[in-house]
């Protein structure tokens, strides 16, 4: 090891260990040893002190014992003629200075005004995130163990621009990976500022994630590994040999290091190297290149900032398969949990707010021209900023192998195609979807047809197996729009009525689906014969079909086991599942039940049910609804309190054929509990209301449904429940 490094780093430790030193005989004055000291809503005390040595540090008075630990790793400073041609004592001041970081870090949590906002994303005010809490690491570091985020760049320092720091932030989210950043230059800049003065998003939805802006803030990216580890790979805490071994083997992560290196960012990058974790520096530093006590102890100096994440990637390892998609803007699974604002929205179509849907089709080859994009209506560049547009998106598919039975499928892929481009929302399906494009993707040339060539170059990278040529028409012609979209309803009916007859008691497997986690984290759908997805586009035959395309995708069949509660519809085997692919934060629900520990709703429902206590039922609101609800809210305020995930009892989102299941809230009351909906929603379902009303024995119940020409309170909803004689009346409470 260069002596230069080995001093730098010893020197740096040492700086990092006295400031840990004396902020913790300050702390210890003023608070007393049995302060209580923690990163927030974490269980695994200060991680990489725990991960290493197994002490849980949960006061002020715990903190010595760290501390002598770290001062006894501390070397001393070497004579700079002395040759040091091993990485032992570097490393070891390295260890020290991430347990010296924790301790400066966690008391930061006790001064007057905390450093950090302790949100997902930056606010106004602050930039600054601090450390992970344990919601974000179930929700986040599982995809460092499933390969959908295949590791993390620490970028520590500033780069020489602001558009160099947008360049590298953005390539490294093109390749999925996570950026951690931390620390700041000699005169007080860093990384994460220079985003945020070019208006980039920044926070965990993005993958762009500010820790903080001191060099201790360096050991969040550390303790979110060490945590990685003791989580996801069974390290129990204070086996430091299994926990390194893991991050070097597990988490692919490199720390690239912008402008001037000191001391204390040496001790940072030694610490680690710990890990395995190699560093890439944009300046002339002495560089480490041989293989010994670590797998990657690699310092690769000098490197050109259009090639730091490529020279990255290949000294850690790193192999990732990028989609090259021919668009003006960036594109990557990081921009699916991106935001559009609605003061940045450059046009939006659908979303209630105009006529839209969404139709793929399977077609004989000789009826697809294969690469054939086309607007049918007005471009984005022929309307204004704020307008909106009616959408059709039409998608013609063909392949030796494609089956009518994968269209629901590969049509609902269009979610997840869509929200990886920089600056592109999109929400819904079949005739509830909703696309917004900002201002900043417009200014950088994105186009209507663009989605097209999304679409296009996705479906043949992702399902080769079975495309072989795509054609897509984008219509923005409102008449075009209003006729397509009529016979396209017609489409989704018929793919609906294929599994009316079947029933849940009928199949022992069920289908989970996972497709919207990038924007629901713990969501998780159970699909059963007699419960379609949320976002009504997937049925049962659709979850089956999708795992026989796709046998590793988000449709994955689930074995009921045996029955807890046949009423509520409880199961073993679902439970079991829904545990593991809610990140642990769900342990049960009911497929039946609003009321007691519901099904979990992420944000692409086609409908709302929620309860209006006063009338003993619920109402019904369809996302296309824009005014108030008899429960007080609208539907944009019910999707932000019911989304997300979260079981919410008396709420739950819905697709809209679950309203006519036999098994429909049934251990609530059932179809019968329904009081209030839109009128054009009973219109739209009036055949299926009906036909299950009949069905109950009630064939005039539909009648007894208010809707806003009736009633907008739910005073009034109770006034004409009364007057019509509502079945709910004589029902027992709900609550």
């Amino acid at each position: 090891m260069s002596k230069i490094i080995a001093s730098a780093a010893i020197r740096g430790a040492h700086k990092v260990y006295e400031r840990a030193e004396k902020s913790f005989n300050q702390a210890l004055k003023k608070y007393g040893p049995d302060k209580k000291v923690e990163f927030p809503n974490t269980g695994y005390f200060l991680p990489v002190i725990y991960a290493m040595t197994g002490i849980r540090v949960s006061t002020i008075g715990d903190m010595k014992q760290v501390l002598d630990r770290a001062k006894s790793l501390l070397p001393q400073i070497p004579d700079e003629n002395v040759w040091l041609p091993y990485l032992g004592s570097a490393l070891d001041a390295g260890m020290a200075t991430l347990f010296s970081d924790e301790i400066i870090e966690s008391l930061k949590y006790l001064e007057d005004k905390i450093p950090y906002t302790m949100t997902l994303s930056p606010t106004e005010d602050n930039i600054w995130l601090g450390a992970a809490d344990d919601v974000i690491m179930r929700e986040r570091g599982i995809e460092f163990v499933d390969g959908s985020a295949p590791g993390f760049a620490a970028c520590v320092g500033v780069a020489p621009n602001n558009k160099t720091a947008v360049k590298i932030a953005r390539e490294l989210q093109e390749k999925s990976l996570y950026v951690f950043m931390s620390a700041s230059s000699p005169d007080g800049r860093s990384m994460a500022e220079q985003l945020e003065e070019e208006g980039v998003q920044m926070g965990w939805e993005t993958r762009l994630i500010p820790f903080g802006k001191d060099v201790t803030a360096t050991v969040f990216a550390l303790g979110f590994a060490s945590r990685a580890a003791m989580s996801f790979g069974g390290v129990k805490p204070g086996d430091y040999r299994r926990n390194l071994l893991y991050n070097q083997n597990r988490v692919f992560a490199f720390v690239l290091a912008l402008g001037e290196v000191d001391d204390e960012k040496y001790a940072q990058a030694a610490g680690a190297i710990n890990y395995g974790f190699p560093v890439i520096a944009d300046t002339d530093i002495p560089e480490i290149l041989p293989t010994g006590i670590c797998m990657y102890e690699h310092v690769v100096s000098n490197v050109k900032h259009d090639e730091m994440v490529e020279r990255a990637l290949e000294v850690r390892g790193l192999k990732i398969a990028i989609t090259k998609i021919d668009i003006p803007v960036a594109y990557g699974p990081a921009f699916e949990g991106e935001r559009v604002r609605r003061e940045d929205c450059y046009l939006e179509m659908g979303g209630g707010k105009t006529h839209a849907f969404e139709l793929l089709r399977k077609k004989e080859a000789k009826e697809v021209e294969d690469g054939k994009i086309e607007v049918i209506g007005q471009e984005i560049d022929d309307v204004e900023f704020g307008s909106r547009l009616p959408l059709g998106i039409m998608v013609n598919v063909a392949g030796s192998k494609m089956q009518e039975d994968f269209e629901p499928i590969l049509e609902r892929q269009i979610h997840n195609f869509i929200n990886g481009a920089e600056g592109i929302l999109h929400m819904g399906s079949r005739d509830v979807n909703w696309i917004r494009i900002s201002k900043a993707a417009r200014e950088k040339g994105f186009k209507l047809s663009n989605l097209g060539e999304i679409i296009r170059s996705k479906l043949l990278a992702d399902y080769s197996a079975i495309v072989d040529k795509v054609q897509v028409a984008i219509y923005t012609d409102q008449a075009k729009v209003d006729e397509l979209r009529e016979g396209a309803r017609e489409i989704y009916s018929h793919r609906d009525e294929r599994v009316a007859g079947m029933t849940d008691e009928s199949v022992d497997i069920f289908y989970s689906c996972t497709l919207c986690q990038s924007f629901a984290p713990n969501h998780i759908c159970i699909i059963s014969p007699e419960r379609l997805g949320l976002c009504g586009a997937y049925n049962w035959l659709d979850g089956k079909a999708a795992f026989e395309i796709d046998p590793n995708g988000p449709n994955q069949p689930v074995e009921k086991g045996s029955t807890i509660d046949e009423f509520k519809g409880q199961w073993e085997g679902v439970n079991k599942v829904v545990f593991e692919k809610s990140n642990q934060a769900l342990e049960r629900f009911n497929a039946y039940s609003m009321m007691e520990d519901p099904m979990t709703s992420c944000g692409c429902f086609e409908c709302i049910v929620a309860l209006l206590p006063t009338c003993n039922g619920v109402m019904v609101v369809n996302r296309e609804y824009p005014e108030m609800t008899p429960c007080g809210m609208k539907f944009s305020t019910l999707a932000g309190s019911v989304g997300g995930g979260v079981q919410m009892p008396g709420f739950m989102g819905v697709g809209k054929q679950y309203l006519v299941s036999k098994k429909f809230i049934q251990a609530d009351g059932g179809f019968t509990r329904i009081v209030w909906m839109p009128k054009e929603l009973k219109e739209l379902m009036m055949d299926a209301l009906k036909k299950r009303a009949e069905e109950i024995g009630s064939p005039d119940f539909v009648d007894k449904i208010a809707d806003e020409t009736i009633a907008t309170t739910e005073e009034e909803v109770m006034e004409y429940m009364q007057k019509v004689e509502h079945p709910a009346l004589e029902m027992d409470p709900m609550l």
